[in-house]
């Protein structure tokens, strides 16, 4: 069986990789970029190391994937094990997160506005469990109106771009921390308690940033990976499919579902348009160099309110690695979100309003700045809006209905961690696998 991988994104690489440890099939791996990784990839700037799609840390509750995604980083030295230490930065002090069980810093009224609404909702949930289809109404129903004044509000409309009530509460299971009341009682009376277990310890490569992940997974299956190779066209041929001309059995696709609809011309139109109505967001990185030889031991703080500028989450990317600064040296990476309908934005004004934001914030100061270097991603989270679910299902019918296998991020268009893009990978080998062992019997 010859398998064509269009993308060389995590879920490419690895779905290569799987193969290749069975060794049964022969594949190939299209990547239209000279440096394979996607999401994933990594820059090295005078010294400073940091991730070009946001502060990638490397967790799983998949015990064998996290194994494997560590095994990957053998040749840089292995992983830095870390405690998660995270803050929300709460106008001029820090709240701890998640901001539920941080009530207990702030001041008396803030503090008893978010009790009492917190304790108000569950009393209201207890006549009605049905959870609310908009995300503004779902955080008043699950948290209260204080703290979905406070906090969620605000953050939330800073990170998705787009109206809080044209977006769907179909994503938060799982996404959103959820404290019992007991524990938001004790932190109203400043007993601490933990609201997010979860990634509570993770890990990160020794050296060259969370690209050294997909670099191992890369190294598995290097004949196979073909850089500098745009997918043009994809069309079947008989029982099997051609791509760029090239015959192979099946076609296993990663790539964004908006590029894909771009060289698959048998895709009906209707299918085609639910592709172009989906919405995702694009997202802004940007590396700030530090002529401070420590951080605060932070691993990474959130922004909720526009007069910190315009970033919406700090990684203390120093932090992760002591090989992602020079000796003397520190470093943060702040993103920045944007619409789909948005051009994303390089330009010296965006830094300024950035620096001054954190100045302003008491995160930095300007003076300490040695430089900046800004990388973007056009796609880099899904947004579930109301119309979601029907336009994705359209359009994977279709690709589904051609013979077309797709997943991963965008490929599939699911909210996924590099960590759960990998378990898809394994899953997508065994089903590709088994379909080889029925042709073998048949």
């Amino acid at each position: 069986m010859r398998i064509a991988i269009l993308g060389g994104g995590v879920s490419g690489l690895a779905l290569g990789h799987y193969l290749a440890a069975d060794g049964r099939t022969e594949f190939a791996i299209f990547e239209a970029a000279s440096v394979p990784g996607g999401l994933c990839r990594s820059k090295q700037r005078e010294g400073f190391t940091y991730d070009l799609a946001g502060g990638h840390i490397l967790f799983s509750k998949d015990r064998e994937v996290w194994e494997l995604m560590r095994s990957m980083c053998a040749e840089v030295g292995g992983v830095v094990r870390s405690e998660r230490r995270t803050a929300i930065r709460w106008h001029d002090q820090w709240v701890k997160y998640p901001f539920e069980n941080g009530i207990g810093d702030l001041p008396p009224q803030a503090r008893f506005e978010c009790l009492s609404g917190y304790l108000r909702a569950a009393e209201q949930r207890k006549s009605d469990g049905t959870a609310p289809r908009r995300f503004d109404e779902w955080v008043r129903w699950r948290f209260g109106d204080g703290i979905a004044r406070h906090f969620m509000d605000p953050y939330n409309e800073k990170i998705w771009c787009y109206p809080l009530r044209e977006i769907s509460s179909n994503w938060v299971a799982g996404r959103v921390p959820d404290a019992p009341i007991e524990d938001i009682i004790k932190a109203a009376c400043q007993v601490s308690t933990e609201g997010y277990t979860h990634q509570a310890v993770f890990d990160y490569p020794a050296h060259g940033g969370f690209q050294s992940i997909t670099d191992g997974f890369a190294k598995r299956c290097a004949e196979r990976l073909r850089l500098s190779t745009p997918v043009q066209r994809v069309e079947r041929s008989g029982d099997g499919f051609l791509v760029n001309g090239e015959r192979f059995d099946r076609v296993v696709n990663t790539l964004p579902l908006q590029r894909l609809i771009e060289v698959v011309p048998a895709l009906p139109e209707d299918a085609k348009q639910a592709v172009r109505s989906l919405r995702w967001l694009g997202l802004s990185s940007i590396l700030i160099a530090l002529k401070r030889p420590h951080l605060e031991p932070r691993s990474w703080i959130y922004l909720p309110f526009a007069d910190q500028g315009p970033a919406n989450r700090v990684t203390y990317f120093s932090n992760y690695a002591p090989s992602n600064a020079p000796k003397g040296c520190s470093s943060l990476m702040a993103e920045i979100t944007f619409p789909k309908e948005e051009a994303p934005r390089h330009d010296a004004q965006l830094v300024d309003e950035l620096l001054r934001g954190l100045e302003r914030a008491g995160i930095l100061r300007r003076e300490e700045v040695l430089f900046t270097d800004v990388t973007t991603q056009p796609y880099a989270y899904v947004v579930f809006d109301h119309d979601f679910d029907r336009h994705r299902d359209r359009a994977l019918a279709a690709i589904e209905g051609l013979g077309l296998e797709t997943f991963g991020r965008f490929g599939r268009f699911e909210y996924l961690n590099s960590d759960q893009c990998v378990e898809r990978a394994r899953t997508m080998a065994q089903k590709l696998l088994a379909r080889l062992g029925e042709r073998a019997r048949s």
